[in-house]
Order: structure tokens, then C-alpha cells, then sequence
């Protein structure tokens, strides 16, 4: 009889789609373990297995593709667990997490955040001065999706304002959050942008981003041009 883990192995072999692998691996460079299974469909499975033998999969898990990481994520974030389990398994899957598709869909799962946001803001600051680029992003990103808010912002630009991290996916996520922070409360993230210690390229890309958006008004995106280094 197969374990759990041979039996979920089986099931995401079978949802691969050979185009959808192609366009995957087109947007995540340096992966070349995907199978091709669509976001959706893993979703799907994570549920189940959260609600399954998680723990046996967990520990049999040898992340030989690309969406059993992605699995493994997911279930996380899907548990019906009390905030300390849950954040204990977050902390054994961090280290895995290798490239921006997993490491956002994990945090976008997270949901038990909303329910626990000062034990979780707790738990980040453990990654945000990390040497590992992807524990930052992971906590850039958290921030991002659950404490753009009046509690938070301000703390958010100290943290941004004191990341060092010289890697292009953490430069990438600060400016992301930055551009949110401006979106949802431009009174409150003006000051910021007008003096803070960011490197140029975070600090550009925070502007172009902002200028992306569909919200800042003509008047405001002018003014935002204007500001760039």
C-alpha cells in the first residue's frame, strides 16, 4: 500500500500539463523541477490533505518537484491548527521556500494572520534582518498582505527603511509594499517617500509601481515622476 506521500506524488504527476510546465518554468528561472500543475488544482489537494495525514506527508516530503513545495505550503495555510502549531510548521517550511511563486502563494495562505496579527508580526521579526533573501521576502511579503494598515504602517517604513539586503526578489517585494502603503494611505507614506535611506533601485521601482497603479490620480503620478532619483 503507498504512503500519503506517494499518493498525493501520483496525483499531482497526473494534473501536469506539458504546456502550462513550459510556461511556468518561462517565468521562474533556475527551476527546473515543475511538473506544470496549474495553482488552482493544487490548491485544491492542499485543502484535502489539510484536512488528511498532513503531518505523515510533511515528514515524508522530499520536494523532488516544484509543486510538492507548493503542497506542502498551501496545507500550511489551510490547517485547522491554534496559531502556535501552525507557526511552527511555518518556521520548518521557510527555509524551503527558493523562488517568489511559492514563497507569495505561501504567504497569501496564511489567512490565521487576520486572527493572530500581533503574534505573527511577532514571529516575522525573526526574519526581516535575515542574511537569506527569501526569509525577507517571506516577511516583506506577510507585511504586504496583512499589516498595511493606521497600526502598522509607520513600524513597516522603519523595517524597509533598515533592510540591507542586496538581492533583486527582496528589492522587488520592498518596493511592491511600498506602492501599497502609498495606494491605501498616500497622506501617511509621502513623508516616507521623501526621506527614507532606500537604494535607488528599491526607491525607483517604489515610485514606478506606484505610477502603475490604477488608483493615484494624473496629478499624482506627475508628481511621483518627478521624484525619482
Amino acid at each position: 500500500m503507498e504512503n500519503i506521500y506517494e499518493e498525493y506524488k501520483q496525483r499531482l504527476l497526473e494534473l501536469a500539463e506539458p504546456k502550462y510546465q513550459k510556461f511556468s518554468a518561462s517565468l521562474l528561472p533556475d527551476t527546473d523541477n515543475i511538473l506544470g500543475v496549474r495553482l488552482p488544482a493544487v490548491r485544491k489537494l492542499a485543502k484535502e490533505l489539510a484536512g488528511s495525514n498532513w503531518r505523515e506527508y510533511f515528514n515524508l516530503n522530499k520536494d523532488d518537484y516544484f509543486e510538492e513545495t507548493m503542497l506542502q505550503g498551501l496545507t500550511i495555510g489551510y490547517l485547522k491548527e491554534d496559531i502556535e502549531t501552525v507557526l511552527s510548521e511555518v518556521r520548518e517550511f521557510v527555509p524551503k521556500i527558493s523562488n517568489w511563486s511559492v514563497c507569495d502563494s505561501f504567504c497569501c495562505g496564511l489567512k490565521i494572520t487576520n486572527k493572530s496579527k500581533e503574534r505573527m508580526w511577532e514571529f516575522l521579526m525573526d526574519y526581516v534582518n535575515s542574511e537569506e533573501p527569501f526569509y525577507v521576502r517571506f516577511a516583506v511579503v506577510m507585511m504586504l498582505d496583512y499589516y498595511i494598515d493606521k497600526e502598522h504602517i509607520e513600524e513597516i517604513f522603519k523595517i524597509f527603511d533598515e533592510i540591507r539586503n542586496e538581492n533583486y526578489y527582496v528589492k522587488m517585494a520592498v518596493a511592491w509594499a511600498i506602492s501599497m502603503c502609498y495606494v491605501k494611505f498616500p497622506e501617511e507614506t509621502m513623508p516616507f517617500l521623501k526621506n527614507n535611506k532606500l537604494d535607488d533601485f528599491t526607491y525607483n521601482k517604489s515610485l514606478q509601481k506606484i505610477c502603475e497603479s490604477l488608483k493615484p490620480s494624473p496629478e499624482e503620478k506627475a508628481l511621483i515622476k518627478s521624484m525619482k532619483r
